[in-house]
């Protein structure tokens, strides 16, 4: 069952569109647009953990600075 969702229209390249139709009959997707949707999606969501693990990353950091510094391994400088 699909799911229909508020769309809002962006116009493509045509370039582009051709493209994804010389593609799409290699791939589950019946339209330009599914294919469009669900390459956005996965670029986003790879962007996402990207940005959840550079914000981990960076807590992680301090909170290990803290303990050495703590422990006296770094100079409170």
């Amino acid at each position: 069952m699909t799911v229909q969702e508020d769309t809002k229209q962006l116009e493509v390249p045509a370039r582009i569109v051709s493209q994804i139709e010389t593609r799409l009959s290699r791939t589950e997707f019946d339209s330009p647009e599914e294919y469009i949707t669900y390459v956005l999606e996965e670029v986003l969501y790879h962007l996402n953990q990207q940005t959840e693990n550079d914000e981990f990353e960076a807590v992680d950091e301090a909170e290990v600075k803290d303990r050495l510094q703590t422990l006296g391994y770094l100079d409170t400088d």
